[in-house]
């Protein structure tokens, strides 16, 4: 199975004041991570309010965003289609192998977890065997998810049962244990890194690919970070990692991950808010958060229309 080598981007599913989501705007937001170089598109995590969403709106959102790939194939798409339910993410897998993804990617069931490696890869090879034809990631959030099951022992477990298992988006701080999971099996599972601000560690380890929501408006700005870091220029490295952590901090300072669409309408796509119960503090204070972004000058990272 390829291996993504570059940046995806976790894309904002785009709402209207009403919070319905607006289909419509995905074609012209495929057209801007295009043109800033992201090689592939994470749909319906964490960014995108998966979690928030309809199952119709899931496959909805999939049925859009794989309309463009077909027609231009330069952004790939993987959609998330895990939940608590193995049945109904079989159903979002099926339904997005129909509409042509390049992977899925499946969520550890967050109410009743898994009690440790193998469960949880029992349950994902559940899904994995209803489209054996299909790429599947593995999203490793146990921040949100409740699940901390350690990535190398779940590959020890998934490896023999699940054939078209390709890698891991990992979001998470334990560099051991992502370490241990790009070694496995001589390098042979896809090792996507999810934290924007310590890519630079991650790189250092070996990782050549990242997912994030902050590529989704700051794209420039990493792709510098790994240029430098390529070249062998550290201290500029870490001056733009610090850059991206100086640009992070403004998301909780205006009420967190709802902030990544304050970001969007910084850069001229506004992609409304964030569904309930997620607060978009950042509406009432969106002149104060421009201020504060202007105040960064890092006008020549952010990404352009």
């Amino acid at each position: 199975m390829e291996k993504f080598e570059g940046l995806i981007a976790a894309p904002f599913t785009p709402m209207d004041a009403k919070g319905e989501v607006l289909y419509n705007k995905i074609s012209g937001y495929y057209n801007f991570l295009e043109k800033n170089k992201i090689v592939g598109a994470f749909i319906n995590g964490s960014t995108g309010e998966g979690v928030s969403l309809t199952q119709k709106e899931k496959m909805k959102t999939v049925e859009a965003w794989t309309a463009c790939s077909k027609e231009k194939k330069t952004v790939k798409v993987i959609s998330l289609v895990g939940g608590t339910s193995y049945k109904e993410c079989i159903e979002n897998a099926q339904h997005s192998a129909e509409n042509g993804v390049d992977a899925i990617a499946l969520l550890a069931p967050y109410y009743f977890k898994p009690a440790g490696a193998k469960q949880l890869a029992e349950f994902c090879a559940l899904v994995a065997e209803a489209v054996p034809q299909t790429s599947v990631y593995f999203y490793h959030i146990p921040v949100l998810s409740g699940c901390y099951v350690n990535m190398i022992d779940f590959l020890q477990e998934a490896a023999p049962i699940i054939p078209n298992l390709a890698g891991i988006k990992y979001t998470h701080e334990d560099f051991m244990d992502f370490l241990s999971c790009i070694h496995f099996i001589d390098g042979k599972y896809d090792m996507m890194w999810g934290r924007d601000e310590n890519m630079l560690s991650a790189l250092v380890l070996g990782s050549h690919s990242a997912v994030g929501s902050t590529f989704n408006y700051a794209a420039p700005l990493y792709y510098q970070l790994i240029e430098a870091f390529d070249n062998g220029d550290l201290p500029k490295a870490r001056k733009l990692q610090q850059m991206s952590i100086d640009m992070i901090r403004l998301l909780g300072k205006y009420g967190g991950i709802a902030t990544g669409k304050a970001y969007m309408k910084y850069v001229g796509l506004d992609m409304g808010q964030f569904r309930l119960p997620v607060k978009n503090t950042w509406v009432e204070n969106y002149e104060k958060f421009a201020d504060d972004v202007n105040s960064l000058n890092m006008q020549e990272f952010f990404s352009k229309l």
